[in-house]
């Protein structure tokens, strides 16, 4: 079975579902080809060429310390047996994007569902689904820190809360501007720890050293109201003081949060607040001129 083609898990219908109600499968290490072990090279050099000055203090030891290497795709296995002795994390292998409660339950039970394919060598720098690369390379080595390892649990927890109270888009928001595309103040200037940014070439580059977005200190209501955006870089970036400051947001009851922020006006992707903590007043540039090509 050629896993890099096509849609995969959710993506690809009824026809794809796995017959475990958690969808989770065997990853299949033995069954990746030369082929597929070689973009996984390709991807893991280019990109660790960027990282150094780039990525945060707990992404480098986290990868430090787990088995994974430029010479082959991870073994789920022992990735798992790493991170369980650390954190007491796993990493499960899924098909694809899976149904947000399944993907709630896994990490409110610290799973961390990885999707098992590879992109094919042709999308190298744009991919629609989260793959192998994105969810072992970006996500993690950040499993590794206590800190993150026990906010994406709170975070599952809160997402089976939030599907009950139908403020779901709420917290998808939260994970958006944290985990996947989050900054981080360190003693040598702001860093990445959000995977859609470290196992993205271009958007690594553009997050931290473009003049063209906006930096702002991580508030939570005003994350909640902001929407982002799902095809293109992001117009704003959310800069958390240090790790430690996810942990609050783990102890928040977000139930009456949910309420004060539904009665405000939601905010575009690129707009700024009047109440920010502007780091960086970005130019806006690059999004101006895509909207100008049409």
């Amino acid at each position: 079975m050629d896993r890099g083609s096509g849609k995969h898990g959710l993506a690809a219908g009824v026809a794809a579902r796995p017959s475990r109600p958690d969808w989770t499968i065997d990853q299949g290490w033995s069954n990746y080809t030369a082929e597929e072990h070689a973009t996984w090279r390709t991807l893991f050099e280019r990109q660790t060429a960027l990282l150094p000055g780039r990525a945060c203090e707990a992404f480098v030891q986290g990868m430090r310390a787990l088995p994974i290497d430029a010479a082959r795709i991870p073994d789920f296995r022992a990735l798992s047996e790493v991170l369980r002795a650390r954190t007491g994390w796993q990493v499960v292998a899924v098909p694809g994007l899976v149904p947000d409660e399944v993907f709630f339950e896994h990490l409110a039970n610290r799973r961390f569902p990885a999707g098992h394919f590879i992109r094919r060598p042709h999308e190298l720098d744009y991919l629609e689904e989260p793959d192998v690369f994105h969810d072992v390379f970006g996500h993690v080595p950040m499993l590794m820190h206590p800190a993150i390892a026990d906010y994406l649990q709170a975070y599952g927890e809160g997402g089976l809360r939030a599907q009950r109270l139908g403020r779901l888009p709420m917290l998808a928001r939260v994970y958006w501007t944290t985990i996947e595309f989050g900054l981080v103040r360190e003693a040598g200037g702001l860093r990445l720890y959000g995977a859609g940014i470290a196992s993205s070439r271009t958007e690594t580059v553009f997050a931290l050293d473009d003049d063209s977005p906006h930096r702002v200190a991580f508030d939570l209501p005003r994350v909640m109201r902001t929407r982002y955006r799902i095809d293109d870089f992001q117009e704003i970036y959310f800069v958390v003081r240090d790790l430690a400051e996810l942990l609050e947001l783990a102890r928040i009851d977000f139930a009456p949060l949910y309420e004060q922020v539904a009665a405000q006006p939601e905010l575009a992707p690129g707009e700024l607040d009047p109440a920010d903590t502007l780091l960086h007043r970005g130019s806006g540039r690059y999004h101006r001129e895509r909207a100008a090509r049409g």
